[in-house]
């Protein structure tokens, strides 16, 4: 192994993801290990993508979106494509996430409201068996 290729257990190890994970994403197309027998050797370009996936998904893109995005890598030479598409798709996926914020946080204000509500009958129910 060459310091430009990296192990399965050394990519799990560096990313905390397991070696079904990195299977999964190469079957997704997503990273292109070298295969030497059963043996998977990943490189720095692989490391960058995988670092892109974790990101994307933290971020809430689906697998087919951040597929496409990293394809558009090989779009142009300054990268201006990949860049622009992804700057559109993180505005949209940002409003998804503000929208859901607001509507978590109208069921938590919601659900405040009903256990307040629900210490107030508590309360009132014991005080009148405690008479």
């Amino acid at each position: 192994m060459s310091d430009d290729t990296f192990t399965i257990r050394e990519m799990c190890d560096a990313f905390g993801v397991t070696p079904r994970t990195l299977r999964f994403y190469e079957a997704k197309e997503l990273l292109f290990p070298i295969r030497e027998g059963q043996r998977r050797l990943f490189t720095k370009r692989d490391r960058a993508r995988l670092k892109l996936i974790l990101r994307g998904k933290r971020f809430g893109f689906s697998l087919e979106e951040i597929r496409q995005l990293l394809e558009l890598y090989h779009a142009d030479d300054q990268q201006l494509v990949q860049l622009t598409r992804t700057y559109e798709v993180a505005c949209e996926r940002l409003a998804d996430m503000e929208r859901q914020r607001e509507e978590l946080d109208t069921a938590i204000d919601e659900l405040k409201d009903q256990l307040r509500w629900g210490e107030k009958m508590i309360a009132s129910m014991k005080s009148q068996a405690a008479s």
